[in-house]
């Protein structure tokens, strides 16, 4: 197989974070201590997944981190814009997600990284007041100003390249317009402060258009539309999301293919989740709640196709509740109650408790997602990375195409994918 011309990984990686909040920080400390030999990247695929070469009776099966060539953890660097002016450190103490102690063998790290002024509109997170936030007459100076951010930031820490990564709240529901529909469109509507676009719009046409890779990490239009599509072709940069793939959609997209698998019927899946972070508390709003309602429901009707299988899946109640509990914090439970059915239409239940830490479970995705977008770009791909689809809620795809939700299935496309990009054989486990 003709191997992929990809660039050599020269040079310092910039990673910047829209928001520096709960997740980034926690990210951004993990890297560290990872580097350092103080802690394991549990959860990071691309630090320690390993993947099978050739033929099962080959024997290959290195580390992808061996296999492919990423970027090194030792040649990262991190900033970001946040609505508030406090440091990455002040900023991870905040959100008590780590412990003091694992935080202060970082701590000079961590201090030294001041976000920068974010861009920020009330009408599209409504529980947060920015105090820390960019001033321009339209957004269109405002996505300059971005633009100018990301030079200095370059410039300042001699960085080679630039990778974007959204971890900032979710934004109100807004359903796709004419302004989303054409980059022309898009740019006129910059430039007259049209209302539909969101400040997540102004940091993915600023960086998109600069050619640097943009990771969508929440349910936001962002990325996916036809605006940035026709942006990241013309820029040929690739662009990834929606929504990280941390708990209860996990789950679905490991259990819905069970049941499919199986033949089991389904009647009913109610699902609700508490926590207390800032993002519970922006969803706490029932706009925002909308955006990250329709991320979370479109998974079980993909993966299950009730239009083929009408008798076991073509009645199916599907319910999703997030509710805001601040003595949590940063810790999420996810309930499930799922009514199936099995032979001769008999009834059977299951419950499902996850308690788990949010942020804990979005930082290895961060990491593996900077690093593979990183990769992407010196590989020549660009626009929308569907084989990164295995992370997100809710996977951007091609419009005449229909999105994979199976975990499984996603998995094995991120695999065969970095396969192809050494030059190696695609696996499809006939033999």
């Amino acid at each position: 197989m003709e191997k992929v011309q990809v660039k050599e990984a020269k040079g310092k990686l910039g990673i910047l974070t829209i928001g520096v909040g709960a997740v980034a920080t926690t990210f951004m400390a993990g890297t560290l201590l990872t580097r350092k030999g103080q802690g394991v990247p549990v959860g990071s695929i691309t630090q320690l997944a390993t993947m099978r070469l050739g033929k099962r009776e080959e024997n290959r099966f290195p580390k992808i981190k061996d296999a492919v060539p990423l970027a090194d953890l030792n040649d990262v660097v991190f900033g970001g814009w946040d609505i508030f002016e406090e440091n990455a450190y002040e900023a991870a103490v905040h959100a008590d997600v780590l412990t003091k102690d694992d935080l202060n063998k970082v701590k000079d790290e961590l201090e030294a990284i001041k976000p920068m002024k974010a861009v920020f509109d009330q009408d599209f997170v409504k529980r947060l007041h920015g105090t820390w936030v960019k001033s321009a007459p339209t957004k269109w100076e405002l996505a300059e100003q971005v633009k100018q951010d990301i030079q200095d930031f370059k410039t300042k820490n001699n960085c080679d390249r630039i990778v974007v990564i959204w971890c900032g709240s979710t934004e109100v529901f807004t359903p796709l317009g004419e302004v989303h529909k054409t980059l022309a469109a898009f740019e006129k509507g910059l430039k007259e402060n049209h209302k539909d676009l969101a400040p997540s719009n102004v940091y993915a046409y600023a960086v998109v258009s600069m050619g640097i890779p943009y990771i969508n990490g929440a349910p936001n239009l962002t990325v996916d539309i036809p605006a940035m599509w026709e942006l990241a072709a013309k820029t040929q940069t690739p662009i990834c999301g929606k929504d990280f793939k941390t708990g209860q959609t996990m789950l679905k997209t490991v259990l819905s293919p069970m049941f499919k698998t199986r033949m089991l019927g389904l009647n009913g899946w109610f699902s609700t989740n508490i926590l207390g972070n800032r993002d519970g508390e922006v969803l706490d709003d029932p706009g925002s709640f909308k955006t990250k309602e329709e991320s979370k429901l479109s998974v079980i009707d993909n993966i299950l196709q009730p239009e083929l299988y009408p008798e076991l899946y073509g009645n199916v109640y599907h319910k999703v509740r997030i509710n805001y509990y601040p003595p949590r914090n940063d810790d999420k439970e996810g309930w499930d109650n799922i009514d199936l059915f099995g032979w001769l239409g008999y009834k059977m239940q299951m419950k499902v408790d996850f308690l788990c830490k949010d942020s804990i479970l979005a930082a290895p995705l961060c990491l593996d997602l900077v690093l593979f977008s990183d990769l992407a770009k010196r590989a020549g791909l660009s626009g929308i990375q569907d084989w990164l689809s295995f992370y997100f809620k809710s996977p951007m795809h091609e419009p005449s195409k229909i999105a994979e939700h199976d975990l499984f299935i996603q998995y094995v496309k991120l695999k065969n994918t970095l396969r192809k990009m050494i030059g190696e054989e695609t696996v499809d486990f006939i033999d």
